[in-house]
């Protein structure tokens, strides 16, 4: 397989940014394949409002007929705090050692990373692109620029000439979506139209997910 671009995140619910930045990012590395997957149990944040299965099938909408996105579900499936680390062995396992594996995050995800359940070893697994604000220059945690030393590239050629160990920064056109938005409109009443995928919609109405919920 050629460049795999992985995508986690609790998808609570999955909405146009995250869609539209996955495809962005997709495009610019020119990868076979976006891999979204969906959190089970966060480590660093609250639990999801939506069931795993709520999400999960959110999620098969909202990538239905969309060529090259897949959805693995190993951190659903996985008991305990979801752990990247875990999930990056995973895929390594799975797609070989040849194979470039991308994981795409933005800038506070990145900022937290020495938060992160034993975070050094991710890059041993995957690249990292991180996307950044304009006019960042740079984490001031010791570890992270200790990171970035040792791991950043510039180019995206430079990232996909190897299978893991890489970091690029980018930026990309972000759309001013956030899924605490999403649901705090739903739960208030208000209208949700255009800010996720109108089958994904239509499912948060049928089932009623997010009502009377902040």
């Amino acid at each position: 397989m050629g460049v795999v671009l992985a995508f986690g995140g609790t998808f609570d619910p999955i909405h146009n940014g995250h869609l539209r930045t996955a495809t962005d990012v997709a495009e610019l590395l020119g990868v076979a394949q976006v891999r979204l997957i969906p959190c089970g149990q966060p480590a660093h944040r609250s639990p999801p409002v939506a069931t795993a299965a709520q999400r999960l099938k959110m999620l098969q909408l909202a990538v239905e007929g969309q060529a090259g996105f897949v959805i693995d579900t190993q951190e659903l499936a996985r008991s305990g705090p979801s752990y990247m680390v875990d999930t990056a062995a995973n895929l390594r396992a799975e797609l070989g050692q040849p194979c470039c594996i991308c994981l795409m995050m933005g800038l506070d995800a990145f900022l937290g990373l020495p938060n992160w359940y034993q975070w050094q070893k991710i890059p041993e697994y995957l690249n990292l692109v991180v996307m950044e604000r304009p006019g960042w220059q740079g984490g001031q945690h010791k570890a992270l620029q200790s990171l970035l030393a040792q791991r950043q590239v510039t180019t995206t050629e430079a990232l996909l000439s190897a299978p893991a160990g890489k970091i690029l920064l980018v930026t990309v056109s972000k759309l001013a979506i956030s899924a605490s938005q999403i649901r705090e409109k739903i739960s208030t009443g208000e209208s949700a139209e255009g800010l996720l995928p109108e089958a994904v919609l239509e499912l948060i109405k049928t089932e009623k997910i997010y009502q009377n919920q902040a």
